[in-house]
């Protein structure tokens, strides 16, 4: 293929149609989504102050929170923004390069949350089993490189997406059935061999998602031998305790992934469309809205560092 026909068959912009049958409905549609929206970047900004300002949240624990939620920030803000002026304004066109760039930054950023939620597990497990070694093992050289080695990772693994992508002829038109662009909605938009796409999409989600999974699998299994062997009745219910809102954060993260994942894998044909895309949004969305809750409601320290924080915002107000 000549340079001129391969620049041809690259659209100079791709039309997100939203939700396909649904279009009546979208101003509807949009509105849990801006509120969760709004619920999960006041949430993971608000815990970001918090943990930054409370001297007492100053632990790899809450460090890798931080991290969990700036991540989140950033994952939802890839995505809302564009889908509510698909919904709001009609505005459907995006153009070919700020496409890839929606589709690189969603896929790295999911991977980057799957790998924190590893981390966080990798911290309970030292907590627990090793108390004592806790500050001497998790020190923040070793959390920065932790966080570091788990962005490149992401990164590493997702940016060949956007070169398989881009080298595809589009000749079948530019409409996306879709609210943001995806790796393998985007593909099949191609009227080229998109099986390379499918086989390097498989093989990353296996390589981050598997690994991560199996990493957080085999570490609780370590701290329920742990908590198993304690004496008390106490201790046991205080380590477990302390675990509770890293489990509550995984099902929020994997249940809707796997859930995407396999709809699409074993029952594509018997679902309909617009539930696989409205779906594949609450996938993207659930995890930010909700964590900040969860570890609000669940964590002590968290809760108490928020009580503060009203109560020094009071009394400056009280002086002035």
């Amino acid at each position: 293929m000549s340079g001129g026909n391969s620049s041809c068959l690259t659209p100079g912009f791709f039309i997100l149609n939203g939700v396909p049958g649904l279009e009546v409905a979208h101003i509807w549609i949009s509105l849990p989504f801006c509120l969760m929206y709004i619920i999960a970047l006041v949430g993971n900004v608000g815990l970001i102050y918090l943990i930054s300002h409370e001297q007492a949240l100053h632990r790899p624990m809450y460090y890798f929170l931080a991290l969990l939620s700036s991540t989140d920030v950033a994952l939802c803000t890839t995505t809302v923004p564009n889908m509510l002026c698909i919904f709001w304004f009609n505005f459907k066109e995006i153009d070919f390069n700020a496409c890839l760039a929606q589709m690189f930054f969603v896929h790295m950023l999911t991977g980057m949350e799957s790998g924190v939620l590893m981390l966080m597990a990798l911290d309970r497990y030292v907590a627990i089993c090793y108390p004592l070694r806790y500050a001497t093992i998790l020190t923040n050289p070793v959390i920065a490189k932790a966080g570091l080695a788990t962005f490149l990772r992401s990164v590493m693994l997702i940016i060949p997406f956007t070169f398989l992508t881009k080298r595809l002829p589009y000749c079948q038109g530019n409409l996306i059935p879709h609210t943001y662009c995806d790796h393998m909605s985007v593909a099949k938009v191609s009227c080229g061999n998109v099986k390379v796409n499918a086989i390097y999409g498989l093989l990353t989600a296996i390589l981050i998602g598997g690994f991560d999974i199996i990493c957080i699998s085999v570490s609780y299994t370590m701290i329920l031998r742990t908590v198993v062997s304690l004496s008390s009745v106490d201790a046991r219910h205080k380590a477990f305790g302390t675990c509770t809102s890293h489990i509550g954060a995984i099902v929020i993260t994997y249940v809707p992934a796997l859930f995407t994942i396999f709809t699409h894998r074993f029952g594509g044909k018997n679902i309909p469309h617009h539930v696989h895309i409205i779906i594949a949004n609450l996938y993207l969305m659930c995890p930010p809205t909700l964590n900040p809750i969860v570890y609000g409601v669940k964590t002590k320290q968290i809760r108490e560092g928020v009580i503060k924080l009203f109560c020094k915002e009071k009394e400056a107000l009280d002086m002035k």
